[in-house]
């Protein structure tokens, strides 16, 4: 009977196991075949099809650089909402910057305006228990997505990582920037991340609130409408915008179609800034098949300062192909490099809380805003080259010279790079 107990248990083990592993849907094997351009309608038709939004004209999309412009904005906004708030973030840690956000939203809470709160039980684990008491005294509601219990077991590996701000259903955030005060000030040293934030107005807006209601919806088994976070959105700029999201289980493969079939549209540049880079087989096929149509590529990841040495080291690991084709690989050197942005073409980009790797791809809960806009694009790759200036290059030669402990390393990382 011992061996028998023994044995249920290390088989409940290892299938909790699994199910934590394991993406969410049958993932996408072979490369996706150049058959039109970004430019085309066919482009904007399929974009919007396959991911199941419509592309809605009418939007103004203003981009935010580091804290001392993302957090004013986002606390702006929160202190003039007037009906609701709905807030979804990953990281959330205590400091001086989460205490003013707890403040913004206790006061609002306190003036009447349902303000709904939803953290990663992860992301959110440096967290003081007092901001969180602090703000359901003062009414807001607020909960935990997925927090660890018996009965979460076989999806705790699954975690939002969506940064989502909505108020009053009219004027939206996301972006790569989380509530600590890591991200304050102007990037200006390492202990200071560069990251990029947008603020959001017209139609895609309630695209954005949608994204929010569905984990809403799951941790709260509670159906938030109405005009107060529905409300009628009138044109506020030029942009064409899409808000999509994707999660584990249920459209899990949406983002990195998303990301794949912009890659292969391309045929003129490709400019990706990524926090975290671990491409698969597929995407790095689809890079090499864009330099072959002579399409320029250029990425920005992260250099020293990065939270994750694991995730750098198996990015590197992976270049050569890249490098071999003629991708160029820059190494941000001031800080931690947080932004996640893509631009295709001049006119196609797309940014949000989507890193290009297996983590965002298949197991957590992303979301992205699409902007379909020449001059917003525009925008992006002058700000990419400002980044870049502040990079380092990484030549085919120096990747090919690197030691063999780094080598090592790297190869002991990629054991983990379906998690990362």
């Amino acid at each position: 009977m011992i061996w028998l107990g023994a044995g249920v248990a290390v088989t409940a083990l290892v299938t909790l196991l699994l199910l934590n592993l394991l993406s969410g849907q049958p993932r996408i094997e072979r490369e996706i075949a150049h058959r039109y351009a970004i430019a085309s309608p066919q482009f904007v038709r399929s974009m919007g099809t396959l991911l199941g939004l419509a592309i809605l004209e009418g939007n103004r999309v203003d981009t935010l650089r580091n804290g001392n412009e993302i957090f004013p904005a986002m606390l702006q906004a929160i202190r003039e909402a007037e009906r609701t708030i709905a807030f979804e973030t990953y990281i959330y840690w205590s400091g001086e910057i989460g205490q003013e956000f707890a403040s913004a939203l206790s006061e609002r809470a306190r003036a009447g305006v349902r303000v709904h709160l939803l953290l990663d039980w992860v992301g959110t684990s440096k967290m003081d228990d007092a901001q969180l008491e602090e703000m359901r005294t003062a009414g807001v509601e607020i909960e935990k997505y997925r927090p660890l219990h018996w009965y979460t077991l076989a999806r705790v590996n699954h975690r939002t990582h969506r940064k989502l701000l909505v108020v009053d259903g009219r004027v939206g955030f996301t972006g790569g920037v989380g509530i600590a005060d890591e991200w304050e000030g102007q990037a200006q040293d390492p202990e200071h991340w560069r990251d990029t934030h947008f603020r959001l107005e017209g139609p895609a807006v309630a695209q954005l609130q949608a994204t929010f209601l569905d984990n809403w919806l799951e941790v709260r088994s509670e159906v938030l409408h109405g005009d107060e976070y529905f409300p009628p959105l009138e044109a506020a700029g030029e942009c064409s915008a899409q808000v999509f999201k994707s999660s584990f289980g249920e459209g899990s493969e949406s983002t990195r179609l998303m990301y794949l079939l912009s890659l292969a549209c391309a045929e003129e540049s490709i400019l990706l800034s990524s926090s975290y880079f671990v491409p698969d087989e597929v995407a790095i096929e689809t890079f090499v098949a864009a330099r072959e149509r002579g399409v320029r590529v250029e990425i920005i990841v992260p250099g020293d300062h990065i939270d994750a040495q694991v995730v750098r080291r198996a990015s590197r690991g992976l270049w050569g192909p890249l490098l071999e084709a003629g991708v160029e690989i820059y190494e941000y050197q001031p800080t931690m490099f947080h932004v996640k942005v893509l631009v295709v073409d001049g006119l196609w980009s797309s940014v949000g809380s989507t890193n290009f790797d297996n983590r965002s791809f298949g197991l957590n809960d992303e979301a992205n805003l699409n902007v379909l806009d020449a001059a917003f694009a525009a925008e992006q790759e002058r700000i990419f080259e400002e980044d870049r200036r502040q990079s380092r290059r990484v030549t085919l030669e120096a990747w090919r010279a690197r030691p063999f402990s780094e080598r090592l390393r790297e190869r002991l990382s990629r054991i983990l790079r379906s998690q990362l």
